[in-house]
């Protein structure tokens, strides 16, 4: 047996102790389970799950690169805090790229984009149907991801793939808002977006994706002027 071969069910059993740790973080951060704030306890987790602090700390690696949890100078680790004072300038950017990317993809898919989102919309439905709010949240994500990529400009896709994952706190808030029932109409935009894609009709692209982002962020707007007056845990 080759060292190779040695290694590599200790390698296996590191690396599915990673996902399962990485899983349940993200899902309790993005569900606002782990508020905004919370601190991180390595050593507690690690008892927690019977693990070294090393695949701990691998799955706290890519929770940080996605932007989800901070690293602080005592070394300590707290979920990111949402910069409420600034949303404007992220609704503003988002917005933006909702509408850059829509029609981009317009302008230069090819029919096996157009396969790749038909795909991630149906996942997105049934997300929907199931009132999987997780579920919705990543399917969304990938859904306007795969029109990003559609459009053939790695720089615009980066940036709204950045976006798109810095977001995903304020969309479970948006389905929150819903009680996790997203209104069919809303899942329909996205039919609308895809008819218009295929058509190559930038500018209905355009007024699409504005109006489908103006949308998510209204009604986002409108759940903070409700709620922030409560004790929401944010």
């Amino acid at each position: 047996m080759t060292q190779k071969d040695t290694a590599a069910p200790s390698d296996r059993r590191r690396g599915s102790g990673v996902k399962l740790v990485y899983d349940l973080l993200r899902n309790q951060i993005l569900d606002l389970d782990l508020p905004p704030g919370s601190i991180i306890d390595e050593i507690q987790l690690a008892e927690r799950f019977g693990m070294s602090r090393t695949p701990i700390r691998e799955a706290l690696v890519r929770l940080a690169a996605e932007g989800l949890i901070d690293t602080l100078p005592n070394r300590s680790t707290m979920v990111s805090n949402i910069d409420f004072l600034n949303l404007h300038t992220f609704f503003d950017a988002i917005t933006l790229m909702y509408r850059v990317s829509t029609r981009l993809a317009a302008q230069y898919h090819q029919p096996a984009d157009l396969e790749r989102i038909r795909a991630h919309q149906a996942d997105f439905a049934a997300a929907v149907s199931a009132q999987d709010a997780l579920a919705m949240i990543s399917t969304n994500r990938d859904f306007h991801a795969a029109i990003a990529e559609a459009g053939r400009n790695p720089y615009y896709t980066a940036l709204f793939s950045r976006l798109l994952d810095e977001g995903r706190r304020l969309l479970r808030l948006y389905y929150q808002s819903f009680n996790d029932r997203l209104p069919q109409e809303y899942s329909d935009e996205h039919e609308a977006i895809i008819a218009a894609i295929e058509a190559r009709d930038l500018a209905l692209c355009d007024r699409l994706a504005r109006a489908h982002a103006d949308q998510i962020v209204q009604q986002i707007q409108q759940f903070f002027a409700r709620d922030m007056r409560q004790d929401l845990p944010l």
